[in-house]
């Protein structure tokens, strides 16, 4: 009799509730709530699903993340191993690679002038950086946070991996996949605020063809270009520059429906869990992390703001022939951002149509946020 009471008594201990804390619980109901905002409610499901998921794992079993050098045997957790691969930058460059697949540069390509507005949303990044820099993280710290700004969530665990940054990975990728699923949440308001309706109501003209020899060079010219300039950008920009000349050669049709396809979403599943992982109660209820949080929503708010008013700054020098609401695409969110300026534009005038001229903006902000990563890695001397 003993015996069986001492048995169930060891059942009983080993349950998760006798080990949990009140920040595990906390964190486990705000998993829950990320994972009704993911399916019910169709923000990024693709990425808050596995993150929401991961978050939830961690918190009832923390073991799952358990590093190797501290596990009795030597053999670390599952999602410990699938950490690695972000820490290690392995990830983030192939969430690049396949984006590139998935991704017309037409647009970007028929309106150079992309450029800018992708270069003007980038500011959010660098006003995340003083404002990090002002509540007291160290330098290294405050450059790996502001990539939020780009509302790009690999490129911000790329950069924190490089940075060394790792106990700021979590919070830092959670609060950057956050917004970027919340930007058809956050922008519209700011759009509205820095337009006017006659602004909102502008049609652009149609862009010209772009032709199959220009869409072949263009990764390779700004591959050439960006990292002769910035080296340190390869990963990031190679690897997206690479995905894009897979579908635009036209001649390794399986390595971009593998690119574009299952290797994205096996990524997908494998980046998603782990950086979910990193949210264990110890790890993410901070202060630090509630900073992190708001520095992430003052500079995605910013980048807009930059982004449309410099939308509005091209409206004036082109007499009104560029619409400024497609500067809040320049935030790399490809390309639910570009398809926030449809909508928002589309609500002023039902016949109005500028996803495609979003898209160029778009694209554009992708390519600025992997540049300023690198710069930073530069500033830094980090390769």
């Amino acid at each position: 009799m003993d015996y069986i009471v001492t048995t169930l008594d060891n059942l009983v201990h080993q349950t998760a509730f006798f080990n949990l804390t009140w920040g595990n619980y906390l964190m486990i109901a705000v998993a829950c709530i990320f994972l009704y905002l993911a399916i019910a409610k169709g923000f990024e499901p693709l990425l808050l699903t596995p993150i929401a998921f991961g978050m939830l794992l961690v918190n009832i079993y923390p073991d799952i993340m358990l590093h190797a050098e501290d596990a009795a045997n030597g053999v670390g957790g599952l999602l410990y191993y699938f950490y690695k691969l972000d820490e290690w930058a392995i990830l983030p460059s192939l969430i690049f690679l396949g984006v590139g697949a998935m991704t017309d540069f037409g647009p970007l390509i028929a309106n150079p002038k992309s450029f800018l507005l992708g270069a003007a949303a980038q500011f959010g990044i660098f006003a995340a950086y003083f404002g990090a820099i002002g509540l007291g993280f160290n330098d290294k710290a405050a450059a790996a946070i502001s990539i939020i700004g780009g509302a790009d969530g690999p490129t911000s665990i790329f950069l924190c991996g490089k940075l060394g940054q790792t106990t700021l990975l979590g919070p830092i990728a959670v609060a950057a996949y956050s917004y970027m699923s919340l930007v058809p949440i956050i922008q519209p308001p700011i759009m509205k605020l820095l337009t006017t309706e006659k602004e909102r109501k502008i049609k652009m003209e149609q862009l010209r063809p772009v032709t199959k020899l220009e869409k072949i060079l263009f990764p390779i010219i700004v591959t050439i270009v960006v990292c002769l300039i910035l080296p340190t950008t390869a990963p990031l920009v190679g690897m997206l520059m690479l995905g894009n000349l897979f579908r635009e050669s036209g001649v390794v049709r399986q390595l971009t429906d593998t690119a574009s396809n299952a290797l994205m979403y096996i990524v997908v599943i494998l980046l998603g869990t782990s950086v979910g992982a990193t949210t264990s109660a110890e790890a993410f209820l901070n202060l630090d992390t509630l900073k992190i949080v708001a520095l992430g929503l003052l500079a995605f708010a910013f980048g807009t703001a930059a982004g449309v008013l410099f939308g509005k700054l091209m409206c004036v020098v082109t007499h009104g022939k560029v619409n400024p609401l497609i500067g809040s695409a320049g935030v790399s969110a490809v390309p639910m951002a570009a398809r926030v300026s449809q909508k928002v534009g589309a609500e002023a005038d039902p016949t109005n149509f500028l996803l495609m001229h979003a898209m160029g903006p778009n694209v554009a902000g992708v390519i600025g946020t992997a540049v300023a990563a690198g710069t930073f890695m530069a500033i830094f001397g980090v390769f």
